[in-house]
């Protein structure tokens, strides 16, 4: 500013000085005329008084100078003292918005309006219209989860296959299969938590039903997710987890075709895996392949008197094609029970044992026909038993196909190796033309969005999707019908179709028709021959049915 001020004082001095030089010229080329020479004397005096006045202008204006910048730095001190001041602030608990900080610390005075809140945590609403807090980072959050599914049935028809059999009539009801509510989130960014307890299972969830666990703790676990980051994307699980294994339960519960997982799924994947199943495992995936290992153990409420089962479970899937049109998935599943649950058998207690069975792919009859009863003794106890299985689904436009193979091997100690078997094969077609799309991160398939949600006051009026499908099931449980090693747990075949109708993104209904045959025979001295006292070896102790079944499902 100093030398802007002196670059104006020198030119209004030049200015004068130049015009004097243009009068002196012809003034000097005519010296002898004196009246010019006094009129050039008076104006060297003029010119002189100019020069002082400009001087004292100058002298003015630097004292200007000198106090703006002594005020200029005076406010740059206050600056720096206010920004010290803020920072201790920061430094202390957090004060409520509004609250001024003037006369405290070590500056009073400094700060006197109010200071600007913090940003606070951020109401979150996911494409599921799943709600939630997050912190305003994003690094923190908590979400509600939950969903309903209520099934009402009706078995029209059962057909003993003898009047020896055991089960000579199934009963229909209704059926609160699953009710959970729990809360999933994150914390620090790469550390993931879910807990979910299932208040359902009104005739299979929770005692008095034999076999049920004695918790509703469905899902309550852990996964760090700090190396998803990598080349390599890695995340661990440990808690009591729906444990990923096979292609059936990989796929949320939500997003079944049919309201009940093929028989052989539910049986592979209950011998180590499956619902309520403390575990603890590693996964990887991008957007093509999927692999995962899985260090299982008993499910939740389990007692911990007579030691701990123990088993592991691996998963491999890839993605053959994918593309907007089309899509072709493969998988292997294999694991094994490293060690058998235990119970009371013969009057021993913690003998290691194992039963294999589920019901007729329906849930409001606690019946289990297909069922190899409880396998061990105290003399030849289950050691052990391994499963392979085969996974395989293809999609084109609005159609989808899927399904699945596997074997089971149980071992029993001086008996061998008891052999049973099953698969499964199940399509659909959106009518509605929409989509089943594939979910890297489990390696199974989505359900349906509907692209008009029923809305009729809306003027984008929809009727939602509707989806058409079918299925056969089928599961050997028969390992001979005679001698020490022989299984008559029974040859189950289920035909099922069914109509899923889904309003909009958060609800379904479903409506399935099956048609079930039990191939089943007793046999003397295996533990699930099935029929009454004193019935006959060899006698038909199984049944056939046709059964109506509609599901009413919320879920977010």
């Amino acid at each position: 500013m100093l030398e802007r001020a002196g670059i104006r004082i020198r030119c209004r001095i030049c200015a004068p000085v130049i015009a004097l030089g243009v009068a002196v010229a012809p003034t000097l080329a005519g010296a002898q005329s004196a009246d010019r020479i006094e009129a050039i004397e008076k104006q060297i005096r003029r010119l002189e008084g100019d020069l002082q006045r400009l001087k004292g202008e100058l002298t003015s204006t630097r004292q200007q100078l000198r106090q703006s910048q002594r005020e200029t730095e005076r406010a740059r001190a206050q600056m720096n003292a206010a920004g010290a001041a803020m920072q201790a602030a920061a430094a202390r608990p957090p004060v409520a918005p509004g609250t001024t900080v003037s006369d405290t610390g070590s500056s009073p005075g400094l700060i006197t309006a109010p200071m600007p809140a913090a940003p606070g945590p951020k109401v979150m609403q996911t494409q599921a219209n799943r709600f939630g807090l997050e912190s305003a980072d994003g690094r923190n959050s908590i979400y509600l989860t939950g969903r309903l599914h209520l099934d009402v049935a009706d078995y029209l028809h059962y057909d003993p296959k003898s009047k020896f059999a055991s089960v000579q009539n199934l009963n229909s009801g209704v059926n609160a299969r699953r009710a959970r509510l729990g809360v999933t989130g994150k914390f620090a960014g790469d550390w993931n938590y879910t807990l979910i307890y299932d208040f359902g299972g009104s005739s299979d969830g929770l005692p008095p039903t034999p076999g049920a666990p004695t918790t509703g703790i469905e899902n309550a676990f852990i996964t760090y997710n700090g190396f998803n980051k990598g080349p390599l994307p890695v995340a661990f699980d440990l808690g009591y987890l729906d444990v990923p294994w096979t292609l059936g339960e990989s796929t949320s519960s939500n997003d079944i075709l049919f309201v009940e997982r093929p028989s052989i799924v539910n049986i592979a994947s209950g011998i180590f895996a499956n619902d309520f199943r403390s575990a603890a495992g590693v996964r990887s995936n991008n957007d093509r392949y999927l692999v995962s290992l899985y260090l299982t153990g008993p499910t939740s409420g389990t007692t911990h008197t007579s030691g701990e089962q123990m088993g592991v479970a691996g998963r491999a899937a890839y993605q053959l094609l994918q593309s907007s049109e089309y899509s072709l998935h493969i998988g292997g599943d294999a694991g094994a029970l490293l060690k058998a649950p235990t119970a009371t058998v013969g009057g021993l207690a913690n003998v290691p044992s194992l039963t294999l069975s589920d019901r007729p792919e329906l849930r409001v009859d606690p019946t289990a026909i297909t069922s190899t009863g409880l396998l061990g003794t105290a003399a030849n106890p289950v050691t052990g038993a391994q499963v392979y299985g085969v996974e395989a689904a293809a999609g084109w436009r609005n159609f989808f196909l899927q399904g699945e193979y596997y074997k089971v091997d149980l071992d029993r100690r001086s008996l061998g190796t008891n052999h049973f078997s099953g698969g499964y094969i199940e399509s659909s077609w959106v009518i509605s033309g929409e989509r089943r799309k594939y979910i890297p991160a489990t390696g199974a398939y989505s359900g349906i969005v509907p692209d008009h949600p029923l809305e009729p006051w809306m003027d984008h009026y929809g009727t939602g999707a509707w989806e058409l499908v079918g299925r056969y099931s089928t599961v050997n449980l028969n390992d001979g019908v005679s001698g020490p090693l022989a299984v008559a747990g029974g040859y189950q075949n289920v035909y099922a179709v069914g109509l899923n109708w889904y309003p909009n993104t958060n609800i379904r209904f479903m409506f399935d028709f099956l048609h079930g045959d039990i191939s089943k025979r007793f046999a003397a001295g295996a533990p699930s021959g099935g029929g009454i006292a004193g019935t006959p070896s060899g006698t038909p102790v199984g049944g056939s049915f046709d059964a109506l079944v509609m599901r009413s499902q919320f879920a977010f």
